[in-house]
């Protein structure tokens, strides 16, 4: 664009040759006419004695004082301004002509008056024309209804405040194609990213599950029908490692879950349109959230423990009408898979069911009962020997006395054939029977791939589950049904 310093020799010189009677117009004059007829800014200019050299459009348009009835006026008194104020208003427009005494260019507000005798508050900003000599040959205003001027000044302070010091709101700027222009330092600081590196880049480089969710709500916006509120998006962030391997087309590692952890963000869409288009084309989406992933898990955990404290209670009801304690066990097995894992087997130390073939296997566990689930295996056999090898998940509760995870590795197509488990089970989680301080067997809950791994949670809610169980099996061996310990 072109500096006040270059257009004040061009300005000072059209002026004096488009006053000259008779001389007929330049190309000079016309590009210069042209160019202040279409500035979207209201503008006139002075010379140092207080006559009115030029006056664009738009400033015909606000006031109604058309360019032929206010070029070649001396002073703005009387018809732009009030008498009482004219003295003052021209004083501070020619204050310009004086060396600056502070950086930057002040605005400043004063009324001007309209044709029709109303009065408007602008918001103006005057700087001097110069000749090439740096001589001052005159001020030019350029100018703005005041509510206007502050309505725009409020937009890009509020701008500047959500990408630059905003601590509570990360916002990420995209554009049209739905890459990323600009990140706040709360956003990156929440994506685990820094800002230059996301600028640029298309958001499916940072985010795995959950892009799709975030994509429609920007899509939607673009399309002016943002969501109609604040809408929680869960997101996987992806890693360095996994931005790399997606990058090259190689699959997620194995061992776990594709992609890092997961956030969960409420946000909001704004449509960015441009206010110089007689229709506001999209210039992009300003997606402004919040993470609220820790208040959002522990509500999750309150909601969870609730509905397992629950299904608990409704399984200790229901066995206290079995008259078989095994039909107790099951009953309780049948009650804890809700939500909570796919498949339950219930292996026992000893069984009457086994005969003299336990005897035989000291430290195998028997198969007494199972839990429908999803798995296509076919079930092992009940009431027989189940020949776990060593190191076996199972064997490691019994043995220890404690609660035990185990998930697929790397080998986890054959992992569960392995383990002795349903070939679909990806986690499982083995919780040693007690009763009466003995170890009566193990019970055991699977998962498929589908689901999340087992944590701690899931393990004190496996060892209520196997209390209630030991209880009911310790009570069929006294009434003579069978069972054992160790």
């Amino acid at each position: 664009m072109t500096t006040h310093s270059e257009v004040s020799g061009p300005v000072s010189g059209a002026e004096s040759r488009a006053t000259s009677p008779g001389r007929p117009a330049t190309s000079d004059d016309r590009l210069l006419a042209a160019l202040l007829d279409g500035m979207e800014a209201a503008l006139f200019a002075v010379d140092p004695s207080g006559r009115v050299t030029h006056w664009n459009r738009k400033a015909e348009r606000m006031l109604g004082w058309t360019r032929e009835q206010a070029v070649g006026r001396t002073g703005l008194g009387g018809w732009a301004v009030r008498e009482a104020d004219a003295a003052d208003v021209m004083d501070r427009l020619l204050a310009a002509l004086r060396p600056p005494t502070g950086g930057g260019r002040p605005f400043q507000e004063f009324p001007l008056l309209r044709k029709d005798g109303g009065r408007v508050l602008v918001r103006a900003n005057a700087t001097a024309m110069r000749d090439p000599d740096g001589r001052p040959t005159g001020v030019y205003c350029a100018f703005g209804e005041a509510h206007a001027q502050l309505d725009l000044e409020r937009n890009l302070a509020l701008s500047e405040a959500l990408l630059g010091d905003c601590d509570t709101w990360a916002t990420v700027l995209v554009d049209a194609d739905l890459r990323t222009v600009a990140v706040n330092d709360a956003a990156a600081e929440a994506l685990g990213v820094t800002p230059v590196d996301m600028l640029g880049e298309p958001l499916g480089e940072f985010f795995g599950a959950g892009l799709d969710e975030l994509e429609s709500g920007l899509e939607q916006a673009l399309a002016g029908q943002p969501p109609a509120g604040p809408v929680e998006l869960w997101l996987t962030l992806l890693d360095d490692d996994s931005r790399d391997d997606d990058r090259f087309g190689d699959p997620a590692p194995a061992g776990g879950p594709p992609g890092g952890p997961r956030r969960c963000l409420t946000s909001g869409f704004l449509r960015l349109g441009s206010p110089a288009a007689p229709e506001p084309a999209p210039l992009g989406v300003a997606w402004v959230f919040q993470d609220v992933t820790r208040a959002r898990r522990h509500a999750q955990g309150a909601a969870r423990q609730r509905f397992r404290d629950g299904q608990l209670s409704r399984a200790a009801r229901a066995a206290a009408d079995c008259e078989d304690p095994l039909d107790a066990a099951m009953l309780q097995l049948h009650y804890a898979l809700a939500g909570f894992a796919d498949h339950a087997l219930l292996d026992t130390a000893s069984s009457r069911a086994a005969g003299a073939a336990n005897a035989a296997h000291v430290g195998h566990l028997v198969r007494i009962a199972e839990s429908p689930g999803t798995f296509g295996a076919a079930p092992a056999a009940r009431g027989v020997v189940v020949r776990y090898r060593q190191g076996h998940p199972a064997l490691q509760a019994l043995e220890r006395g404690m609660p035990v995870r185990a998930t697929g590795g790397v080998s986890r197509s054959t992992w569960a054939v392995e383990h002795r488990w349903p070939k679909d089970a990806e986690h499982a989680l083995c919780v040693v029977l007690r009763s009466r301080g003995r170890s009566l067997g193990v019970l055991t809950f699977l998962r498929g791939a589908s689901r999340r791994p087992f944590d701690r949670s899931d393990a004190a809610y496996g060892e209520d589950v196997a209390l209630r169980v030991a209880a009911a099996i310790d009570l069929h061996g006294l009434a003579g049904g069978g069972g054992g310990a160790r």
